[in-house]
């Protein structure tokens, strides 16, 4: 095993490590999410912390890790007598993100169950992370099957299984760590209420700290031990400071005003529910035994709500999660109580003392093979040619080009899905034939066996059970006889917008419900689980402003930046999509696409512009691409050219007042009607 990067030599990175921190002294604190960039120590730090946790006492050979001071009555493993235990350090389990269910929870031993003719439970990863930490690496990335099997055990404490003929329940209480990069998808709200804390992480753009990063870094690549027995004093102090505010936190009184302040800080940020103010509660706790207090003061308060709020308070997937500190600040002093007059806090301060991570200077570094920067999440601007708003302009715009003009309020359209059944990613979109979801029957394995159909196997074998000589309980099954279960449930999809940004469409009332439209759609495409991408088009040319990604959140900034004005590329614009699909298609070939196009049907700009515009379009035709045409088209007299163009695609046409009306929104969902894919 490989020695881990030293805790205590992360450089900078403070909310990190005391949110990590705080969860090693008090786990009722409820796990935290890393949220960051690429290459800014999210992993390192995780992995780090397993070191410094405290050894556990279990039980000599229970594969459920009971504790031998209460074990648990309903352990699979169990009864347990009285005797031997061993001590062994605390667990880090790595759930991969295409993990298996049966690999998160356990199953049946099939080969036992086949060979001996028992049922024996084979434990998951649950299991193994029983009173230690499970940590998530792109959990935003997670399949939403095993985001709802860990909400359960997260919530209850316990993973109860119940498949195949196997009924097992066995404790699951662990540490929930999980990293993300935000540019690739948001978290489902579900599992984001989950994570007691947040921290945003952010690499250091001060040179002395990102030369000490680079420094550590360097050095422990030469020598991973070396560099680790150097530290060692460190790690020893925190890991026996961890002990001792374990030790005090029974002892750590949390006040009426404290309580007060908590209270009123959740009601005045509009959290919902009470998960808040029990995690802000326990927080303030085990920063004031990590502090070495047996009193909560108020800025363990205002330190706990910076941890445990962002993440709760965002009232819309595009809006970006923080807190208000001046308003913060309000509330805490408006709520101060008479019990709040407590002596000076210790000058070292929550996170600092002897033995602590290293003092920090301003900024946060990255640890970590991959760092590096992000790409920033809008055009840059300032440049030569560019536009109102700091957007480039494309060559040959010309004149009358306007700023950015901001979206209407958003509104529910219904879904958008795509013809016949796929085999894409699993999402909440449009039908396919998934590994997981309800099981629809079985087949013959074609190739590898991924998933057994137990009742149609026995089934297939049993008739040949006299003619193969069966004389003990075991079943004699042969290759032949295996079936796999097929299993039907949704895809993502991606869903292509290709967006006019045009003269034409420059009216500013107009553009705003446009984008408003889009915007609305983006909504949708969050909530199903898929991937975006956005063209745009307007001069003489059509740019991709956003390569297909998950993150929706970075398609909602480009729309709302984008500006309008010069004529119509319509033809660009759609050769622009296709091949952007022709790449993904190589990229991913399993995810099917729906383009969604935005405008009001006229083509101007070079010779015979509507006719390029027709054989752009029947290229869509051909390969049988589901598309929607969303005529924005305006005044009295209307020429139907969305309409017409929605023709060529083999598509459907809606005008921008019936996609905004409930009732008739739900007619761009019916796609299938009109597109040529075989199902």
């Amino acid at each position: 095993m490989s020695t881990p990067f030293p805790f205590t030599a992360v450089v900078g990175q403070d909310d990190l490590r005391l949110a990590l921190l705080l969860n090693a002294v008090s786990p009722k604190v409820g796990g935290v999410l890393v949220r960051g960039e690429k290459g800014t120590a999210k992993s390192t730090a995780v992995r780090a912390l397993s070191a410094l946790m405290p050894t556990l006492d279990v039980i000599a050979g229970c594969r459920f890790s009971c504790d031998p001071d209460s074990p648990d009555p309903a352990c699979p493993d169990g009864p347990h007598e009285p005797g031997a235990f061993e001590t062994r350090p605390a667990r880090m389990v790595e759930l991969p993100v295409g993990a298996s269910e049966d690999r998160l929870v356990g199953a049946l031993d099939i080969e036992r169950a086949l060979a001996e003719g028992v049922k024996a439970f084979e434990p998951g990863l649950l299991a193994d992370a029983h009173r230690g930490i499970l940590y998530v690496d792109e959990v935003n990335l997670l399949h939403d099957h095993l985001v709802d099997l860990l909400l359960d055990a997260a919530a209850m404490g316990a993973s109860y299984v119940e498949r195949e003929g196997v009924s097992v329940r066995h404790a699951a209480r662990f540490l929930l760590v999980g990293t993300m990069n935000p540019e690739e998808g948001e978290l489902r709200p579900q599992l984001l209420d989950r994570f007691g804390l947040t921290v945003e992480v952010a690499a250091s753009r001060e040179p002395d700290q990102r030369v000490e990063v680079v420094r550590r870094r360097l050095a422990y690549d030469d020598d991973p031990d070396g560099f680790a027995a150097r530290w060692a004093q460190e790690e020893s102090a925190v890991r026996g400071r961890i002990v001792a505010a374990r030790r005090l936190l029974p002892s750590v009184r949390l006040g009426d005003g404290a309580l007060r302040q908590i209270a009123a800080t959740c009601a005045a940020f509009e959290v919902d529910g009470m998960r808040a103010d029990i995690v802000m509660a326990r927080t303030a706790v085990a920063l004031a035994a990590w502090a070495g207090r047996t009193d909560v003061l108020a800025e363990d308060v205002r330190q706990a709500a910076l941890l445990a709020l962002p993440h709760r308070r965002r009232r819309n997937p595009f809006d970006a999660p923080g807190l208000d500190e001046d308003k913060l600040d309000e509330t805490l002093e408006e709520f101060a109580g008479p019990d709040d007059e407590e002596p000076d806090p210790d000058p070292d301060g929550p996170g600092g003392g002897d033995g602590g991570p290293p003092p920090r200077s301003d900024g946060d570094g990255p640890q970590g093979d991959d760092a590096g920067a992000a790409p920033d999440a809008e055009e840059a601007g300032g440049s030569e040619g560019a536009g109102e708003g700091g957007q480039p302009q494309p060559a040959g715009s010309g004149a009358g080009e306007q700023s950015a003009v901001r979206a209407a309020e958003p509104f529910r359209t219904k879904v958008l899905s795509v013809p016949g059944i796929g085999e894409g990613a699993t999402g909440r979109r449009s039908r396919a034939r998934t590994e997981h979801g309800r099981t629809t029957g079985a087949r013959r394995p074609r190739g590898a066996l991924t998933k057994l159909h137990l009742a149609a196997t026995v089934q297939a074998a049993a008739p040949h059970q006299r003619a193969r000589g069966r004389s003990g309980p075991g079943l004699v099954v042969r290759r032949d006889d295996l079936r796999q279960a097929t299993r039907e449930g949704r895809e993502g999809n991606l869903v292509l917008f290709v967006v006019d940004a045009s003269g034409s469409m420059a009216a500013r009332q107009r553009m705003g419900a446009v984008k408003g439209a889009v915007l609305s759609l983006l909504l949708d495409a969050y909530q199903r689980r898929d991937k975006v991408g956005l063209v745009t088009f307007r001069g003489a040319a059509a740019e991709v402003a956003l390569p297909p990604t998950s993150s929706v959140d970075a398609a909602a900034v480009r729309l709302e930046s984008l500006p309008t004005g010069g004529r119509t590329p319509l033809a660009a614009g759609l050769l622009k999509a296709h091949d952007v699909l022709r790449v993904e298609r190589l990229r991913d070939p399993a995810r099917r696409p729906l383009v969604v196009v935005v405008t009001d049907g006229r083509a101007t700009g070079g010779p015979e512009p509507v006719a390029l515009a027709g054989r752009a379009a029947r290229l869509f035709a051909a390969e049988g691409i589901a598309s929607v045409v969303v005529d924005c088209e305006s005044g009295p007299v209307r020429l139907g050219l969305a309409g017409r163009l929605a023709g060529e695609l083999a598509g459907t046409a809606v005008t921008l007042d019936e996609l905004r009306a409930d009732s008739i929104a739900g007619l761009v969902r019916d796609v299938q009607g009109t597109s040529r894919r075989a199902a």
